[in-house]
């Protein structure tokens, strides 16, 4: 009985790594701008959920910082939590502060830069 027992602990611990990080936050009430710090010259992300179909992902970026010219094969929506950034989708410059997003279509370029160091929410679905 008592190796049965260590065996489902173990089991629900494998099963906790596998999940990561949304584990941890499951049916709890949280504020996004204390999930993830700022980092000197850095940008620092945190995954909150993961699916196949999709996921959400926390981000902290310091002043300058930002992601070069991509596209990506998901929508996705990015909701400003802190400071201002530079949203560039196709060429086109949005300024974005906390409590705005944008939403950035798949398959498009598109580029962010710290205006000011910003931290935001990426929520990215399959299209």
């Amino acid at each position: 009985m008592r190796f049965m027992t260590k065996k489902m602990s173990l089991v629900r611990e494998l099963i906790k790594l596998k999940r990561g990080i949304m584990e941890d936050l499951i049916a709890k009430s949280l504020n996004l701008i204390d999930l993830v710090d700022y980092a000197k010259g850095a940008v620092v992300s945190k995954q909150i959920i993961k699916e196949e179909k999709g996921n959400v992902t926390l981000f902290a970026f310091d002043q300058g910082e930002g992601l070069s010219e991509h596209t990506a094969p998901f929508n996705a929506l990015v909701y400003i939590v802190d400071g201002v950034s530079e949203v560039i989708i196709e060429g086109n410059s949005h300024n974005l502060s906390k409590g705005q997003m944008i939403i950035m279509p798949a398959n498009k370029p598109h580029a962010l830069k710290a205006i000011e160091r910003f931290k935001m929410l990426l929520v990215m679905i399959r299209a």
